[in-house]
């Protein structure tokens, strides 16, 4: 009988977090543990939990005690797990708590919760800093940042190869095409509503070689498209001395063998700068795809927000957009009722929705969070008042995603297939459409694969999703680009 202690990983909330989860995967594998899935009890249940908003808060709790019922010793991770601390083990006992501090040693600590010893959980501190890091703060900071590595001689142990050669290996936990790619924690920005640099800490870029490793390790997986994922992918490399890094950093992505496509999430609009917009727009295996960080379109309500822009830098942002490259996705999400929101602010949020043609749309309400400016902001809007602020730009924004998505109906798209289903069709992502959060296409074709990119005219809408066919030309020719 196995010897080995057996784990199962519970991820919730954004992206960011799934590449959390990996790396504590290839922590684990490199220490003795096996990983099993959800279905299969195990000896430990971490979930990697999600502290943005009260819905995600609940839902993190949830899942936490969900685990618990199904038998196993529990632990939270992840960032409400950071966030609260000492605080959430005091009211959750069913779950040992570990911060990011202990991710360097989870083996370690989930030695210890298998053992019947309790962790002692930290006190929860603002990892926020004003200043500039400094070399010697930055290698610091690894301890606690999820997702850095540096370059390492360091072998793996016995029987274990450690992925490019990091300090952090990392174990794909699905499988498929598509990757997300971390290329910093953290963020620079004073955002009023935001606690996520009390708790991710300041921006730390990744070195770009070490992302280019990393890239390289994914493509040899079978990987065709990785989603660059941070807090603001914008700000990338100014904490390296180079404003331009992702500008350089994306050719050299796209030229890795076996990436066909590269994504990038969460740009500042602020700063995206006209030689950001020419490469992603311009560089071949780059998406022109930009995930757009507006959350509101009045400028007045903006700053409030700590924020820049209004509704007419938006617009012609986008406009700048789509003379470059037409077929251009873009996405955003918008807070409604934020405390002193007038009903002309709101308006214009409604106007520019409605000019901005965009291919998809979140919206939330606002809520107070803890350790925020606008905790104590005056104004604050009654609830009722904000559901129907938040219902009507849903629905509007339903009408408004379906339209632009008929729009694209007799274009050419490009579809990265990654499900195979029946009758000769297959779904994939065009595009314009990021993974989960975009819509997807369903492909209508012959002799195709999960992993190939299909040339295709799109027929027909359905809100947010396409459907398409194969191009002849492709499939009078080969399969598929594999």
């Amino acid at each position: 009988m196995s010897s080995r202690r057996t784990v199962s990983l519970v991820t919730l909330g954004c992206a960011r977090n799934e590449v959390d989860s990996e790396e504590l995967a290839g922590r684990l594998a490199e220490g003795g543990w096996d990983l099993v899935d959800g279905d299969a009890k195990a000896d430990v249940t971490v979930v990697n939990t999600c502290g943005f908003i009260d819905a995600a808060k609940q839902d993190s709790i949830e899942t936490l005690l969900e685990a618990a019922e199904n038998g196993g010793k529990v632990v939270a991770a992840g960032c409400m797990a950071e966030r609260y601390g000492s605080e959430l083990a005091d009211a959750l006992p069913e779950a040992q708590v570990i911060g990011f501090d202990d991710y360097s040693a989870i083996t370690d600590r989930l030695d210890d919760v298998v053992a019947g010893r309790q962790l002692v959980p930290h006190d929860p501190r603002d990892r926020r800093t004003l200043l500039p890091i400094s070399p010697a703060d930055r290698d610091a900071s690894q301890a606690h940042v999820p997702g850095h590595a540096a370059f390492t001689d360091a072998e793996g142990a016995e029987g274990t190869e450690l992925p490019y050669r990091a300090a952090i290996p990392r174990r794909r936990l699905t499988g498929g095409p598509v990757a997300n790619l971390k290329i910093a924690s953290g963020c620079d920005r004073r955002c009023t509503f935001c606690a996520i640099p009390t708790f991710r800490g300041a921006y730390i870029s990744r070195q770009p070689d070490e992302i280019l490793r990393e890239a390289e390790w994914l493509a040899g997986e079978g990987v065709r498209e990785v989603f660059l994922v941070s807090e603001n992918s914008t700000s990338y490399g100014k904490d390296l001395g180079d404003v331009r890094a992702l500008e350089k950093l994306l050719p050299r992505l796209a030229a890795v063998e076996g990436l066909e496509r590269v994504r990038v999430s969460y740009l500042q609009p602020a700063e995206v700068r006209p030689g950001l917009v020419d490469v992603l727009t311009g560089t071949p295996g780059v998406v022109p795809y930009f995930d757009l960080s507006f959350q509101h379109a009045s400028g007045t309500l903006l700053r409030r927000m700590r924020r820049f822009g209004d509704r007419e830098r938006f617009l012609e942002l986008l406009r700048t957009v789509r003379e470059r490259a037409p077929e251009a996705g873009a996405r955003s999400n918008f807070i409604v009722g934020f405390p002193g929101e007038t009903e002309a602010e709101f308006e214009d949020l409604v106007a520019f929705l409605s000019e901005a043609r965009l291919d998809a749309i979140g919206v939330f309400g606002y809520s107070d969070e803890d350790n925020t400016e606008a905790l104590d902001h005056p104004g604050k809007l009654p609830a009722e008042v904000i559901g129907e602020r938040v219902d009507r730009l849903n629905r509007l924004s339903e009408e408004l995603m379906a339209q632009r998505a008929e729009e694209r109906i007799g274009t050419e798209v490009t579809v990265l297939v990654e499900t195979e289903l029946e009758d000769g069709a297959y779904e994939g992502r065009s595009g314009h459409q990021a993974p989960e959060v975009d819509g997807s296409t369903i492909l209508y074709g012959e002799n195709l694969a999960v992993g190939d990119l299909v040339r295709a005219t799109v027929i027909q809408s359905a809100g947010a999703d396409l459907v398409a066919e194969q191009d002849e030309s492709q499939a009078d020719g080969e399969a598929g680009d594999r």
